[in-house]
């Protein structure tokens, strides 16, 4: 691979921001086509960049700079920066989590997360991740990683012969029910992925609007609910990892336990939310970050 460009490893408003905790931020993160070195900490994936499909790579440079690299032939300079353009959505470096932090550093069982954490590693698209959260739903996570394997190795653009980008709204769109029943095996959520692809591709759902700063969050809770296969919580989940909406929290089957747990005892949800209700609408990151903090070893990171 060679190098595309670096990026500083700070937030929007110059907070830190920890490779690692980023890259661990949450398990859809690890799905195809992105693969986690949590060893070496560097990130891999297979991105469309101007209808070409390369694989990249990011990792910790010198202090301070996140190092991004790409395979193939050299990028011209408009490419680069569509390409270092997503790497940022990628690693949600333009969220700004400076009050978010403030009101951490008064917790004391989140004043760690001022070091860095609190930044949700997105897809480059809302799309992909409405569809990998839906494969997430009401299943063991190793039919959500069969799920989407299939899709990326049967569906994606190939950049080599071993890696592939996330398909497009209109490949998903073009494999027919028996794919999502037989290949896939994505059982009663195979009418809703293809029911949303071709809704996406036809023009009906403009999944990418979300992201506008313009919207409350009560609207974008309300459109994703309208999504075939969207309940509660896949619409909490997107919302906090792909949206950079973090007043909703994700309550399930791995959460709810955690946090009694680490808690001490069992508590009812609406408890779990008067304990995160001073965040306002940073409660569902506190929550979410109070149930994933040893998902990282407190170390120092690589390169800073």
């Amino acid at each position: 691979m060679r190098s595309v460009g670096t990026l500083r490893a700070v937030g929007a408003a110059g907070e830190p921001v920890d490779l690692r905790r980023t890259l661990a931020s949450h398990g859809v993160a690890t799905l195809a086509p992105q693969r986690v070195d949590t060893e070496r900490w560097v990130l891999e994936t297979t991105l469309d960049v101007d209808g070409v499909a390369r694989t990249i790579s990011v990792a910790s440079g010198p202090p301070g700079e996140l190092v991004v690299r790409a395979d193939g032939a050299p990028l011209p300079a408009r490419r680069r920066a569509a390409l270092l353009a997503t790497v940022r959505r990628i690693l949600a470096l333009d969220e700004d989590l400076r009050v978010f932090y403030e009101l951490a550093a008064t917790d004391p069982q989140l004043a760690w997360v001022t070091s860095g954490a609190g930044r949700m590693l997105r897809s480059p698209t809302v799309f992909e991740d409405v569809i990998k959260t839906i494969c997430t739903t009401n299943c063991a996570w190793s039919a959500t990683v069969r799920m989407t394997d299939a899709l990326v190795a049967e569906l994606g653009a190939r950049a080599s012969e071993e890696r592939r980008a996330f398909p497009s709204p209109e490949a998903m769109a073009g494999a027919g029910p028996a794919f999502y029943r037989d290949v896939a095996r994505a059982g009663y959520r195979g009418a809703y992925l293809l029911r949303l692809a071709r809704s996406v591709a036809d023009g009906e759902f403009d999944l990418e609007a979300l992201r506008d700063p313009e919207l409350d969050d009560g609207d974008v809770e309300r459109r994703l609910l309208a999504l075939p296969g969207v309940g509660p919580y896949a619409a909490a989940h997107v919302m906090l990892t792909s949206l950079g909406r973090y007043g909703r929290l994700v309550l399930d089957s791995w959460t709810r336990p955690t946090y009694a747990r680490l808690h001490g005892r069992a508590a009812s949800d609406a408890a779990i939310a008067r304990r995160f209700r001073r965040y306002g609408r940073y409660a569902g990151l506190a929550c979410w970050l109070f149930c994933t903090k040893d998902w990282v070893e407190d170390v120092a990171a690589p390169g800073g």
